[in-house]
């Protein structure tokens, strides 16, 4: 697997750089030029969740499309071909993440830079990781970890209890980095969330209130 956790990798339509990862997920946070799309692509294995964190986007598929203004997420199935077109005039950013952690996952249907053919961007594209960038470095201590700069605002936290989840505010976006909420059903445990999962405080509220267990050391992403 290429590491990419020193590089910033350039794009025709802006720029990405990996945030965090696990053997089960990447977090990337991608910054689009405005009116630049991403190709119109799908990851066959992959099921993808995004996180606009500014400003106004296009998310475009096959037969529709859809637009949301930060803050907002949408999850994406594994096969489902999808793009995202910034449409602010300042551009967006917004955060991607991968369950599998796997960029090698990727089918472009069509692409207005002629990528349409080609797989993941090689290292002729991957340039030296700013020192302000932001990495989610473990391990985390027991408090809330708060980072900021001109392209994102978001807490780190690791949840205990299923307690913890009714201190969320309703209206915050949820990612779940590791671990997850979950339940027992004839016998078995099973996970209601799991990594790679975005949800509403509000929604992870109802949830937890019928769940069983929250499962240890888990973490989260919350935008407000």
């Amino acid at each position: 697997m290429q590491n990419h956790r020193d590089v910033v990798v350039k794009k025709p339509w802006g720029y990405e750089y990996l945030v965090y990862e696990s053997a089960e997920v990447a977090l990337w946070l991608l910054h689009l030029e405005s009116q630049q799309s991403t190709s119109l692509h799908c990851h066959p294995m992959k099921t993808t969740g995004l996180i606009l964190l500014s400003g106004t986007a296009e998310l475009g598929f096959i037969s529709d499309s859809k637009i949301i203004i930060a803050p907002e997420k949408q999850m994406i199935r594994r096969g489902l071909f999808h793009s995202t077109k910034a449409l602010s005039s300042e551009g967006v950013y917004l955060f991607e993440i991968e369950t599998p952690n796997d960029k090698g996952d990727l089918v472009r249907l069509n692409d207005t830079y002629g990528r349409a053919h080609e797989g993941y961007e090689t290292v002729s594209s991957y340039y030296p990781r700013p020192s302000d960038s932001h990495w989610i470095s473990e391990p985390l201590d027991e408090r809330a970890q708060y980072y900021s700069n001109r392209e994102a605002k978001f807490v780190i936290q690791i949840l205990r209890d299923i307690a913890s989840i009714s201190e969320l505010d309703d209206e915050s976006i949820v990612m779940f980095l590791r671990g997850g909420l979950g339940k027992e059903v004839s016998g078995r445990l099973h996970l209601a969330t799991v990594p790679g999962d975005i949800g509403k405080g509000s929604v992870l509220k109802r949830v937890a209130s019928e769940m069983d267990f929250l499962q240890e050391n888990t973490l989260i992403l919350k935008v407000d």
